[in-house]
């Protein structure tokens, strides 16, 4: 499914033209009948659209916000990030502020703030990670967020996000009050959580790591039931002072099971070490794209 979508432009739109449509749900059904400012440029489009709406009937629409601040960004992304990646986030940007758009605001969870952080969380996160699996950015602080994740790979675009969106949650305490921005924190960590279980369940896999007598036959069940490859690693039993080899070998989720089991048959007192990997690329897991 994942190289359906990836791979073909209709299945890479659409993964952005639903993923922005749950995050326009979650400001217009969730937030912004609550005031809730859980950061971003829509967070800023809430309160902006609160402050006009003194001079404006209904205030300044978030949609139009939206495209407005996010301006001076798409420059910044021209420049840092370059063309192919300012064209994806274009799409999505205009995608969000359509959706924005069509969707209408109403309080779908009736002024329960907790029910609001959870559900709105939930909803937004989703939306988000799937606008960036595609490599793309809805703008705002989401496109500021990519830009730093260039120059600092070692954290997440969703930890780099949270970050920036809490200084602007903070920033909605004196438009709205300590009350709803304590229920927009909330809602913010859990976007960011589902966010990234979108982004690491699609990538995630599973590493081992065998110390067995029987490396050979352990070896070749692998390489023939599996159909995965097993690399041996060079070792001495520091107890036993004797050369082995240890077997190390990654697989998906769904084979650590059976590879275990191979492994048990063969050597019920096998040392099997078990982690996740974050992200594999390369020959039966995804293919490294430039």
């Amino acid at each position: 499914m994942e190289k359906i979508f990836k791979k073909t432009k209709a299945g890479h739109y659409l993964l952005i033209i639903v993923g922005t449509l749950l995050m326009a749900a979650s400001v217009n059904l969730v937030y912004d009948p609550l005031e809730m400012v859980t950061g971003g440029v829509t967070g800023l489009a809430i309160v902006i659209k609160k402050v006009t709406s003194i001079w404006i009937k209904g205030g300044v629409p978030i949609w139009l916000t939206n495209i407005l601040l996010n301006i001076p960004l798409f420059i910044t992304a021209w420049l840092v990030r370059g063309k192919t990646f300012l064209k994806n986030t274009f799409f999505a940007t205009v995608s969000l502020s359509v959706a924005l758009y069509i969707v209408p605001p109403f309080d779908i969870v009736h002024e329960d703030y907790l029910l609001a952080a959870v559900f709105g969380g939930v909803l937004g996160g989703a939306g988000l990670g799937l606008v960036f699996v595609t490599l793309a950015s809805t703008g705002g602080t989401d496109l500021l967020a990519m830009v730093i994740h260039k120059f600092k790979p070692y954290y997440t675009v969703p930890q780099i996000l949270t970050v920036i969106d809490g200084i602007i949650v903070l920033a909605g305490v004196i438009s709205f009050g300590l009350h709803k921005a304590l229920y927009a924190i909330i809602a913010v960590f859990i976007t960011a959580k589902v966010s990234d279980g979108i982004l690491e369940g699609l990538k995630f896999a599973k590493m081992a790591y065998i110390i067995s007598d029987y490396y050979d036959e352990i070896a070749r069940v692998i390489l023939k039931e599996l159909d995965r490859g097993v690399t041996g690693i060079s070792a001495t039993g520091m107890y036993s002072n004797k050369d082995k080899k240890m077997l190390f070998c990654v697989v998906s989720k769904k084979e650590i099971v059976e590879l275990t089991d191979i492994v048990a048959k063969i050597d019920p007192k096998a040392f099997i070490i078990v982690s996740d990997a974050r992200e594999v690329m390369g020959e039966g897991f995804r293919e490294y794209r430039q």
